[in-house]
């Protein structure tokens, strides 16, 4: 497919308006024409005289408005064009959307609680893949994003980190030693995550006393995590749900009875 015509299909409104606006807006600028829905075309008022170079600026502004009219009624169809009463002009076209698709600020409070809640709730299913829950926990920090929360990739990582199933405790005990949780990317995490269960996959099984190398993002280094995991106690312990977190410090506060994935700082 030529760049012209990947360029030229519309996104289709599909009732998701935060979603069909973004892609909208954007393949408006890529054609050079969004400043037409920001600014409307500035029609004069009657009687105005205006002189030649204003008359082509102004009819150039008017092409370019029947131009984005013409992609927003090809990305709606026949029901949703009805519910627009005035469709003289390509900004009142998309104000009309947005006022009745977009949703109030009450709509999207309540649309964040119930993420918030489904957010909360996310947890790894026994044989789900990396990617598949990976994918789950950011299509729903998206739709957090897009309703207005404030949801970063640290705390989109933590929360893998602590609801991975039980085969990747000792993966996350090593990462948490070899980098800084909140230098990391989801993107890093999730390909970290992928490479070992490939190995489960293999047959390769991570035994607690298997020493797992993580390569850290700082230098270029590989540092070494320990499936057995020790405290200050001396005692040590074989997964997160195995043994007394009282003995365990955090190598982000130094505060005992917790991970760092898990420290609240």
């Amino acid at each position: 497919m030529s760049d012209e015509n990947a360029t030229s299909k519309v996104p289709k409104f599909d009732s998701h308006y935060d979603h069909w606006s973004e892609l909208m807006e954007n393949f408006l600028k890529a054609k050079g024409l969004w400043g037409i829905v920001e600014r409307g075309i500035g029609e004069p008022l009657d009687g105005t005289l205006l002189n030649d170079n204003q008359r082509v600026l102004l009819e150039e502004a008017r092409t370019q408005d029947y131009q984005v009219k013409h992609y927003l009624f090809q990305a709606i169809d026949r029901h949703v064009f009805e519910q627009i009463l005035d469709r003289s002009n390509a900004k009142l076209v998309w104000d009309s959307l947005k006022k009745k698709f977009g949703g109030n600020e009450r709509v999207k409070k309540a649309t964040r609680n119930v993420l918030r809640r489904e957010f909360e709730l996310l947890e790894m299913n026994k044989g789900e893949t990396v990617d598949d829950y990976c994918g789950r926990v950011t299509a729903i920090s998206n739709k957090l994003r897009s309703n207005g929360e404030d949801i970063n990739d640290t705390m989109i990582v933590e929360k893998i980190l602590r609801t991975l199933t039980e085969q990747f405790t000792y993966i996350v005990v090593s990462i948490e030693e070899a980098q800084d949780v909140e230098d990391m990317s989801v993107d890093e995490l999730q390909s970290t995550l992928a490479l070992h269960e490939k190995k489960f996959k293999r047959g390769v099984k991570e035994k607690p006393d298997q020493v797992l190398q993580v390569e850290s993002r700082f230098g270029g280094r590989t540092s070494r995590g320990r499936g057995n995991y020790r405290g200050r106690g001396g005692s040590s312990g074989r997964g997160r749900g195995s043994f007394n977190k009282a003995t365990v410090e955090c190598y982000k506060c130094h505060n005992l009875g917790h991970f760092q994935y898990e420290c609240p700082r």
